[in-house]
């Protein structure tokens, strides 16, 4: 008799589960978080309660939702692609958070970045550089340098600050941040066109090439992934984030003639050079023109001198 309510008992307990998880819409939006950051269950991610890109509004239509929808899932079930963007961000955000805020640019377009190149210095098939992954005759117009010894497509510091000119240009020009976040990846002259095409002014309203349409939907998604994280199913703790690199900066206004020894004063490889300086392009430097460069070595001091 006990086994016999023993076995009703499960059997009503599996029973619920199955109808709990069958029926849409039982679970709350807050219900739904919890239930994410907690199991391997598969479901549709909720969306934020209200949704914006640096204080503008997304309107709540349904087609909205429906791209929004479809970014927070590809991004929240991307595990290992979103993990290693989320220990990464870490060590850029903070450079590239105080760049934004000296520029006057909301501190929503640093992911922005992270969509355009996943926070590495990457080069696109197309050619764009970088962790913003300007072009070389955008980031020519912009001041930066590019040629086969130095390319600042590659610099954060430099590369930001070129992409926030860009963004307040297209702010002036669009009247909103999201319409600049747009023309960033079909360009401004590209934008226009289409306003002016469809009689449309809201980056919500224009019908787009699937990229574009993406585009702010996928920003405002790793906007609210990264804000929670842990609300998202990613159990990050702080230890797993990527530390900030602990250089210093020590000006260089001559030539190179190698790089690897150059590394080697500071205790360095050239590899690793090469990695705090992305933007350093070929194995020697030139400079023939005695510009000054700013190079990041060790923050560790060395009774070495520099050898010209």
């Amino acid at each position: 008799m006990k086994l016999s309510n023993s076995i009703f008992i499960l059997s009503s307990i599996i029973l619920l589960t199955i109808l709990t998880f069958a029926v849409p819409g039982t679970f709350t939006r807050s219900e739904r978080m919890m239930h994410l950051s907690t199991s391997n269950h598969v479901m549709v991610v909720p969306l934020p309660e209200e949704v914006n890109l640096a204080g503008e509004l997304m309107p709540d239509i349904s087609t909205s939702r429906e791209y929004l929808s479809r970014e927070m899932q590809v991004n929240s079930f991307w595990h290992s692609n979103t993990l290693q963007l989320l220990q990464k961000s870490s060590r850029f955000f903070p450079i590239i958070e105080s760049i934004l805020e000296d520029e006057q640019v909301p501190k929503d377009f640093k992911y922005l970045a992270v969509i355009e190149s996943g926070l590495s210095p990457a080069l696109s098939p197309a050619g764009a550089a970088g962790l913003w992954q300007i072009m070389k005759g955008t980031a020519m117009d912009y001041g930066l340098e590019v040629n086969d010894e130095i390319d600042e497509r590659y610099h954060v510091e430099k590369a930001t600050r070129a992409a926030c000119k860009y963004l307040k240009e297209a702010k002036k020009r669009f009247g909103s941040w999201t319409m600049a976040a747009a023309s960033y990846n079909m360009g401004m002259a590209g934008l226009q066109k289409q306003l002016i095409r469809q009689r449309e002014t809201n980056y919500y309203d224009l019908l787009l090439n699937e990229e574009t349409k993406r585009y702010v939907f996928r920003i405002l998604a790793l906007k609210y992934i990264f804000k929670e994280p842990r609300a998202y199913g990613f159990d990050i703790l702080p230890s797993d984030y990527y530390q900030p690199w602990n250089d210093r900066k020590i000006p260089l206004d001559s030539s190179v003639e190698s790089w690897g020894e150059f590394a080697h004063q500071f205790g360095w490889s050239y590899n690793e050079l090469k990695i705090h300086n992305p933007w350093l392009r070929d194995a020697h430097l030139t400079n023939a023109s005695e510009k000054t460069y700013d190079i990041h070595v060790p923050l560790k001091e060395t009774a070495l001198e520099i050898k010209n």
